[in-house]
């Protein structure tokens, strides 16, 4: 991989970044927005499962192509990757030929934030192979046109996100765990779990002050986010899919700390202090072949 600082007049011609999943240990939806939107505070973390993104520069075209080893995953204009690339493109007022084949590890519609990551990495990733030179603002300024989510991976590996996603304050928490990703093999939409959730509750909860004393907290140990664990989809979307609220009950029995809805759904997690304890609790998981289950720790460092 190529040192983003390192400015030089040779362009490389290919460049391979990864993009990481992302789980809210805290996930709190606010109010309505004037434009529609929720405003929300969340902690999210990032953890090591991830896509890897190929991108070359191809002088026989002039064009945007896009492969992927999935064959579920649409590879048009309509995919985040191809249109984060063509937003870079534009703002930067570049014409080239651009190669990009994506290999999915993260499951799509997963709560794990695997489009956005995707579309993060192609930012990033066109900065160094394009030697842009952009600033993470104007990274994070083409991100947020694209997703909720893409500004929080400009700040990984863990952050306080709040607003529709634009107000990104990165938090750095003590020590590491290990955490156990259960994901059901069906995917739920967000835009329905919102809608769920505005017609099902009767007011907003104001921000706890455990939540805030967290937003405060530069260096917040383990313990003291675990205590906050918290996400407002979990009530309507368990009420949905009764599975997933087993998955929780069953991560808990086999040792988690804390155990959550990802975003709205639908993997569930399980944070756990160590490997061993944490491996025990995946293989209680696979004797359901339905299911996906990853072992990850969490990660410690920057990206991208």
């Amino acid at each position: 991989m190529t040192n983003p600082s390192s400015r030089s007049t040779v362009l490389p011609a290919s460049i391979t970044v990864s993009a990481p999943a992302k789980i809210n240990l805290v996930l709190r939806i606010l109010d309505r927005r004037p434009d529609g939107y929720h405003n929300l505070w969340s902690l999210m973390l990032t953890v090591q499962l991830e896509d890897e993104l190929a991108l070359s520069l191809n002088d026989n075209h002039s064009t945007i192509i896009l492969r992927c080893d999935d064959p579920t995953l649409k590879t048009d204009p309509s995919n985040l990757v191809y249109r984060a690339a063509a937003a870079v493109l534009e703002v930067s007022g570049r014409t080239v030929g651009l190669d990009m084949v994506l290999a999915k590890r993260i499951p799509m519609g997963a709560g794990l934030g695997g489009g956005s990551s995707d579309a993060a990495a192609t930012i990033a990733g066109l900065n160094r192979l394009l030697n842009l030179g952009w600033s993470k603002e104007t990274m994070v300024h083409v991100g947020q046109a694209l997703g909720s989510d893409v500004p929080f991976f400009f700040f990984t590996p863990s952050a306080i996100v709040e607003g529709r996603g634009e107000k990104v304050a990165p938090v750095r928490i003590k020590g590491n765990r290990w955490v156990v990703l259960v994901n059901p093999g069906f995917p739920v939409e967000t835009k329905w779990a919102y809608q769920q959730l505005s017609v099902s509750r009767t007011g907003v909860q104001p921000l706890s002050g455990v939540h805030a004393g967290l937003g405060k907290a530069s260096e917040p140990s383990w313990e003291e986010v675990l205590q906050a664990a918290e996400n407002d989809f979990e009530a309507m979307v368990f009420k949905a899919h009764p599975v997933l609220h087993k998955i929780k009950q069953k991560l808990l029995a086999e040792g988690a700390e804390a155990a959550l809805l990802s975003g709205s759904g639908a993997t569930v997690f399980g944070v756990f202090r160590d490997e061993p304890t944490a491996r025990r609790a995946e293989i209680e998981f696979r004797t359901e072949p339905h299911l996906k289950v990853y072992t990850v720790s969490t990660l410690s460092d920057s990206w991208p």
